[in-house]
């Protein structure tokens, strides 16, 4: 089911029990002589800014302002709805609501039309660029920063003198937490490492600012960024690493095939992840090796994060770091929502696609870049969504809104907000669309009105909530049906009478179902997959000419994502024998052997696994006669 955009300022009022997480800013750093004399510079250029702006902005028709801030107040008293609410109070608000809209729409847009020759002109945007910054940032920030020495008050002027790099950092939705000094620290230091990222509207510069822009918070959480966009987790990466490992992934195909197209705002959500750049790159391989169709499937809401659903189970979390890395031990053991999520995030952004959390009532999931939109994965719908103090209906308008040539008229909107140091409107996911100034509040309007014109739908859900907690199917898990040469199903005997057979080659079954998957192998040939999902238990079968009676080793060429996995192979009517298979981490490895014995002629070999089971790619088996 889609549901229309502009529906979410109605179901905003939903019953969602959640409370964003709560912030702590950071302690004030001492400023020094230096320090202060810059805090007085800082804020005298902010007040001049503002005074000038002020002194160049039309007059605003009274009657209409006083008509929309009417309205505005009235939003924000509709009563909160929550599951102890009366079903005729629902209805009641739910209309009240939507009426109520509707005027703001109207006013809104009549507000907008009036003032579109502000809206539309660059001529202030210098000064307003400036402003933005400088208020978000805040004198104080930028004082504790650049007092630190010349080289990083050099930054701040850098950062000042570059009418277009403050643009695209303003467009991009600023720098995380304000820290505006890092984020020039940090992509000078890409910059010096980069000579592709120096190139201005490539991918490698869009890429080296969106990481410079949205570095992991460290020491606390601010209450918002500009217009909130802020990262929740605490961890050390070295940005500039991180920009390097991607940068080379590109270049060697890794990445999806949208990533070029990426913008700097899309692009701060890509390189933002706690797992190292080891892992990224692991699980790239892994997914080649060992899930390619997760790579290739045409679904964007499920590319890369079907992985979780397939091959990471819903159980106790639990720890080994002896099964390898982070990621490695984690898919290995599986877990509850937390660590599923995490690692769907990982998945889709080591592919280079931008990911967010979506934190909901005692659940996490993931949200994620399609080319149709974003999309929730593993969880509920945006209205009880939030990431860091930033709800998920905010940004799931913002990034419907974003995607028109109108939204240039937002943003301007919302710098005028800044210009006469106005409120903000509530981004939280508590307080989504309330309080605020004119600006900002016709900013909000403007969004929606944007939305509803172009009649953009929010993608369904994928995966919920019930399927984010639990191994159960989808209904869709039956792999692709393909057409398999015969020449990869041609099984071969060597002079030393060793027999490989690919593991397509199985006369049963001779289609694909929710357990057994024939497989396009991502270099080359085909594979078979054996899914740990399933409705039951299946037999794969080949039949094998030997030329005498005798023992043989039986040896496979796989690929596991956790040990301990046995499989049952049985010969003719023997009694089915135990094979375990590798734990290989995603990578292809022999097996040790298991002896069978084959009589001459004609031979069946069938293979399964007792439930639950982990999943297994195959390529290949080896028999091998014993001298």
């Amino acid at each position: 089911m889609k549901i229309p955009a502009l529906l979410t300022t109605t179901l905003m009022l939903a019953a969602a029990g959640t409370l964003s997480a709560a912030s702590k800013k950071q302690p004030e750093v001492p400023l020094t002589a230096r320090g202060k004399e810059l805090h007085e510079q800082y804020a005298k250029q902010l007040e001049t800014l503002r005074a000038e702006v002020a002194s160049a902005v039309p007059a605003i028709d009274a009657e209409k302002k006083a008509r929309f801030m009417e309205l505005r107040a009235k939003w924000d008293a509709i009563p909160a709805i929550d599951d102890d609410t009366n079903p005729n109070d629902v209805k009641a608000i739910g209309e009240q609501t939507e009426q109520l809209q509707a005027e703001l729409l109207s006013a809104g847009e009549s507000l907008v039309t009036d003032l579109k020759p502000l809206l539309s002109s660059e001529a202030l945007d210098p000064k307003l660029m400036r402003i933005a910054i400088l208020s978000d940032g805040t004198p104080r920030g930028f004082a504790e920063f650049a007092q630190q020495g010349p080289e990083k008050e050099k930054l701040i002027g850098q950062l000042f003198a570059d009418e277009p790099l403050m643009r695209q950092v303003l467009e991009a939705g600023g720098a995380n937490g304000g820290d505006y000094g890092d984020m020039m620290q940090v992509y000078n230091a890409i910059l010096g490492k980069s000579e592709r990222a120096r190139e201005r509207g490539t991918i490698f510069q869009r890429l080296a600012l969106g990481t410079a822009i949205h570095m992991p918070w460290q020491g606390g959480m601010p209450e918002s960024g500009v217009h909130g966009i802020v990262q929740r987790t605490q961890y050390d990466v070295d940005q500039v690493e991180r920009y390097l490992h991607y940068e080379k992934a590109f270049l060697e195909g890794e990445l999806d095939p949208a990533f070029p197209d990426m913008n700097t705002w899309e692009c701060r959500f890509i390189t933002d992840s706690e797992y190292s750049n080891e892992d990224l790159t692991w699980v790239r391989r892994m997914l080649r090796n060992y899930r390619p169709d997760h790579i290739t499937m045409k679904d964007y809401k499920w590319r890369y994060v079907r992985f979780i659903k397939s091959d990471v189970p819903y159980c106790s979390t639990k720890h080994d770091p002896t099964l390898g890395s982070k990621a490695q031990e984690e898919v290995a053991l599986g877990g509850i929502c937390g660590r599923r999520a995490f690692l769907g995030r990982l998945t889709t952004r080591a592919f280079g696609i931008p990911t967010r959390a979506s934190t909901q009532t005692a659940h996490a999931a993931m949200s994620h870049w399609t080319p149709d939109g974003w999309v929730i994965c593993l969880g509920a719908w945006w209205n009880i969504a939030y990431c860091g103090p930033q709800g998920g209906l905010d940004f799931l308008l913002e990034s419907q809104a974003r995607e028109f040539e109108d939204y240039g008229l937002v943003r301007r909107a919302q710098w005028l907000g800044n210009a006469f140091n106005e409120e903000d409107v509530s981004i939280k996911h508590r307080q989504y669309g309330q309080g605020g100034g004119f600006w900002d509040g016709l900013a909000f309007v403007k969004k929606q009105i944007i939305v509803k014109k172009a009649e953009v739908e929010a993608l369904e859900l994928v995966g919920g909530m019930k399927l984010g907690e639990s191994d159960e199917l989808l209904g869709d898990e039956v792999g692709e049906d393909i057409e398999i040469p015969d020449a990869d199903k041609e099984i071969q005997a060597a002079p030393d009478g060793t027999i490989t057979i690919p593991a397509v080659a199985c006369y049963s079954p001779r289609k694909s179902s929710d357990r057994i998957l024939f497989l396009k192998s991502w270099d080359k040939g085909y594979q078979l997959h054996y899914s740990r999902l399933g409705q039951r238990p299946e037999l794969f079968k080949y039949r094998i000419e030997v030329p005498a009676d005798g023992e043989y080793e039986l040896t496979a060429l796989a690929a596991t994502v956790s040990p301990n996995l046995d499989i049952l192979v049985r010969v003719n009517r023997d009694e089915p024998v135990p094979f375990t298979m590798p734990y290989t981490k995603g990578s292809w490895e022999s097996s040790d052997p298991v002896k069978l014995k084959l009589t001459e002629g004609s031979n069946v070999i069938s293979i399964s696994a007792r439930t639950p089971n982990r999943g297994v790619s195959i390529k290949n088996w080896q028999l091998k006669p014993v001298k």
